[in-house]
């Protein structure tokens, strides 16, 4: 089976070379010549655990090949799915110009019957737009073919997108008809085989069904968030309340993990395009207003506390950074809420050295050299006042605090995800302030 995916990106990326693991000839699509002629190359333009060695390997043995070509991709193939990015515009709406752009070449292009399937994060009713373009384009070449169209939402978890992918808790796909499910039931057969359940439905579900989940895990987060605040100002620790109310199998303990707000490409973006899309249907979706604006704020929690202990006087205080990606296992400083205390203490003109596994590249391409860049943790804290934990990597986990407050000007760490014992730090002559603890 030959099928083509459009969009080299994170999820076109992960999901061609899934597929090609699996045994399907899958052809990459995209038109930056210059990230095609990389990924020819070996070179993996994205850091994602697992994917580089399995790009390579499907590579090798004939399966997975990368082009600029449109056609390339499309001929001989039985299924097309588009990947690419719908960012999110001022009004918070998805930008499907990419999308309907790709859906217009299909149909300038296809001459036997194919499923085209949308895997990028679009709005109720993107399927019935991307129908059109192709039938408009097919109109205008006066031919007659047929083709279908399906929503195959992804949910892959960045650092961990391929076992995602390939071990799956569900996959979720909207077809029209019963030619259209075939044809991806014998595609997902090797996942089924595994007894991961595939959840047909129509469209337009498939395609909410995408914003909703995300929407649901904000949610989780900001209410968390909210309650380790008000731990806070009561005096009374989160981390017992998270363990107390996790406990409770209709809660359960996953996203209930107190911090400093969530980032990353999808769920701010997926969060504003469902209010946005609630809205142009005379909607209001009172209780995601609510999440979006508690995370607004989480974001901003770690420089109030700051602020309120150096007296509003950060001006060339010396700020030791320890992670810059939204999460762990990613390069990716999308709606990072380290940048955002970054971009924050420039402005009050104190001074930044920061360290982060795999973000640094990214991170320079935005900040350039306003701020410096460490060759491990106990450089970035080098003649610091200050020492702060934005992001879990593992290997901060168990730092030496020896060895950090031999480097450091002042003794104060702010702990942005809560992984560290306050008791341990304060016996080594630091100052802890973390999210809701005591």
């Amino acid at each position: 089976m030959k099928i083509a995916v459009v969009g080299s990106g994170y999820v076109g990326l992960v999901t061609g070379a899934c597929f090609a693991e699996s045994g399907v000839t899958v052809v990459c699509v995209d038109n930056d010549a210059k990230k095609i002629q990389h990924l020819k190359a070996g070179s993996v333009p994205i850091y994602e655990p697992g994917l580089e060695t399995m790009i390579q390997r499907n590579m090798d043995k004939n399966r997975l090949f990368f082009t600029t070509e449109l056609k390339e991709g499309i001929i001989g193939s039985e299924v097309i799915f588009i990947a690419v990015g719908t960012p999110p515009g001022e009004d918070g709406s998805a930008d499907l110009k990419h999308v309907l752009g790709v859906a217009k070449e299909i149909g300038e292009i296809i001459n036997e019957y194919i499923v085209v399937v949308t895997k990028s994060t679009v709005p109720v009713g993107t399927s019935g737009k991307i129908r059109k373009a192709i039938s408009n384009e097919l109109d205008n070449r006066k031919v007659n073919i047929e083709f279908d169209v399906a929503s195959n939402p992804e949910f892959l978890k960045e650092g961990a997108a391929v076992d995602d992918f390939l071990k799956p808790e569900r996959i979720v796909i909207g077809v029209e008809n019963e030619r259209t499910s075939d044809i991806m039931k014998r595609l997902y057969q090797p996942f089924m085989l595994n007894n991961h359940p595939i959840l047909f439905m129509d469209i337009a579900s498939a395609e909410i069904t995408k914003y909703a989940a995300n929407a649901m895990l904000a949610t989780r987060i900001s209410f968390i968030n909210e309650i380790a605040n008000l731990c806070d100002i009561l005096g009374a620790d989160i981390n017992h309340v998270r363990k107390g109310i996790g406990s409770d199998s209709r809660i359960g303990s996953k996203f209930i993990y107190p911090g400093v707000g969530y980032g990353g490409s999808c769920f701010p973006k997926d969060v504003k395009a469902l209010i946005k899309t609630a809205r142009d249907n005379g909607y209001e979706l009172n209780v995601i207003n609510a999440v979006e604006k508690a995370n607004d704020y989480q974001k901003n929690i770690i420089f109030s506390k700051m602020s309120k202990f150096f007296n509003n006087k950060l001006r060339n205080k010396v700020i030791g950074i320890w992670g810059l990606s939204f999460k762990p296992k990613t390069d990716d400083i999308r709606e990072s809420s380290s940048i955002i205390l970054i971009e924050r203490l420039l402005k009050e003109g104190a001074m930044i050295k920061a360290y982060d596994p795999a973000a640094m590249t990214e991170t320079k391409k935005l900040l350039g050299t306003t701020i410096g860049y460490a060759a491990d943790p106990y450089e970035a804290l080098s003649g610091a006042d200050a020492m702060v934990l934005m992001t879990e990597w593992s290997e901060f986990h168990l730092p030496d605090f020896l060895k950090m407050a031999e480097v450091m000007n002042g003794k104060v760490i702010f702990d942005g995800r809560n992984i560290f014992d306050p008791a341990e730090i304060r016996r080594n002559g630091f100052e802890y302030f973390g999210i809701g603890r005591r």
